[in-house]
């Protein structure tokens, strides 16, 4: 029986908070002891690794998640569709691993990272997160992941001491991907039935997973690219090392923006097979109006408190990402809204097309202006040109879609969140600048500015956070009673 969407967002947001309360510990610790040479250079060799692993899952993981939604209840047709991606994939994984053994012949520098994150390849094969994801299934996916992580992180802190380490702690990176696929298979029996006849149809998978591959291909591009083009434009590796740990602080954020697609991709699936159209189009604007309500005072708080939480956090070594933090900051909006309109929207719906064109206008925007501002303004260009893409990304997907979905009432409806956080801002930006960089003083300035803005809030009488709150009490009555 599948769960609802509140306990699977419920499920999925709590694993998303320990992923960012994981690299709280983390983070400072790899930041010193590895530096920004090394952290640059896994990023760059990771970049790569990337291309190869796209080109080994030729889209199959949304177009599985997808199809196993459409036929959750038919334990036939799920089993005989889960056969079939498995031996889809292992094809394409091979072809993969072959391409990047011979590629890496020719690379001198980082050749041994290269070999270790071979491993990563190999485990794409046993990766079958989709087929729980269409399943609606999240508590599967979040044990094995919170067990994976906690054994990782444990490895990097006992083994991990120095420099000359990094690649141990790329092994250890690697050996935490290969296990945690591996071991979802261990309940998968319960999941299929015997087959009444074996003929597996390969094949007609092929083309609409390539569909999907072309957008997964472009998304790399202005996600991944930055990176490589970081290295091989200028060759510093060091500005690899500041760009990554400014993104990898915002995408912690960005998370409990997006975890809500993650549930939503196969509910909204599963309602457009059965032509619940009305309903689907609720679930948008819902979507929509929660990004506004978390990513506003997550955007304009990453800005606030940049300048007191990068020096603890990574180090004065990684003084450099202060303004590639302020500057990548935007992205939480515009990922979380092309995330609503994309993930949730365009591909359950069958509009792969708009999907595809829109990654392709971001993807070129991003290649443009990174050869235009890389070799000039190094990291910080590449976080303009990201910046830039993303946007272009939204507002394209925006435009396919407006006969659905209007994006005026949106912004009229949801403002008082973006005047909101501006308020907030105003309030703990200059505390930054003020106080000494400090763990507590960081934790201050984000719970002055989370009162401050969800009391503003309360103040105004928000539906949302009334509605929130008139939950939690129903939730609180039928406890008591």
């Amino acid at each position: 029986m599948r769960k609802s969407v509140k306990i699977n967002y419920l499920l999925n947001l709590g694993y998303q908070l320990l992923l960012i309360a994981l690299p709280l510990i983390t983070t400072p610790y790899i930041s010193r002891v590895l530096g920004d040479y090394a952290i640059g250079s896994y990023s760059f060799t990771q970049s790569v690794v990337t291309y190869f692993t796209l080109l080994g899952c030729i889209g199959l993981g949304l177009y599985g998640q997808r199809e196993i939604a459409y036929c959750q209840n038919d334990f036939q047709k799920r089993t005989k569709l889960l056969y079939e991606l498995v031996l889809l994939k292992l094809i394409s994984v091979t072809v993969s691993f072959v391409l990047y053994f011979f590629v890496i012949q020719s690379v001198e520098k980082f050749q041994l990272l290269f070999y270790i994150q071979m491993i990563d390849l190999i485990a794409n094969i046993f990766d079958i997160n989709y087929f729980y994801q269409g399943l609606e299934d999240f508590s599967k996916i979040i044990t094995r992941n919170v067990i994976v992580r906690f054994i990782s992180i444990a490895c990097v802190f006992l083994l991990v001491k120095s420099p000359e380490d990094l690649p141990l702690y790329v092994l250890i990176q690697s050996l935490s991907i290969l296990f945690g696929n591996m071991s979802m298979w261990l309940t998968l029996p319960k999941y299929l039935v015997r087959l009444d006849q074996y003929s597996l149809e390969i094949k007609k998978h092929l083309r609409p997973t390539l569909v999907l591959f072309l957008p997964q291909v472009a998304v790399s591009v202005y996600t991944v690219l930055d990176r490589t083009m970081i290295e091989l434009l200028t060759g510093n590796t060091r500005e690899i090392g500041y760009y990554e740990q400014a993104q990898k602080i915002v995408k912690l954020a960005l998370t409990i923006v997006t975890s809500l697609g993650t549930v939503m991709l196969p509910r909204i699936s599963s309602l457009y097979a059965g032509e619940q159209n009305e309903a689907i189009k609720r679930y948008i604007y819902q979507s929509l109006q929660f990004v506004m309500l978390i990513g506003c005072p997550i955007m304009f708080g990453l800005i606030g408190v940049a300048h007191n939480l990068v020096p603890w956090f990574l180090g004065d070594q990684f003084l450099a990402s202060i303004p590639l933090v302020m500057i990548t900051a935007p992205i939480v909006i515009f990922i979380g809204m092309s995330n609503v309109i994309g993930i949730q929207f365009l591909l359950p719906t069958r509009r792969q097309k708009a999907y595809t064109v829109s990654t392709l206008v971001g993807s070129g925007v991003n290649l443009v202006l990174n050869l235009v501002l890389i070799p000039r303004f190094l990291s910080l260009g590449a976080t303009i040109a990201s910046v830039i893409a993303e946007l272009s990304v939204t507002a394209f997907q925006f435009y396919c879609v407006h006969d659905v979905i209007r994006l005026r009432p949106i912004i009229k409806e949801n403002s008082k969140y973006l005047l909101m956080s501006l308020a907030m801002f105003a309030i703990v930006y200059p505390m930054s600048i003020w106080l000494k960089p400090s763990v507590f003083y960081t934790v201050l300035l984000m719970g002055i500015g989370a009162s401050f803005y969800f009391i503003g809030l309360i103040l105004v009488k928000d539906s949302l956070i009334y509605g929130i709150i008139d939950t939690i009490k129903q939730k609180s009555k039928k406890l008591k009673g």
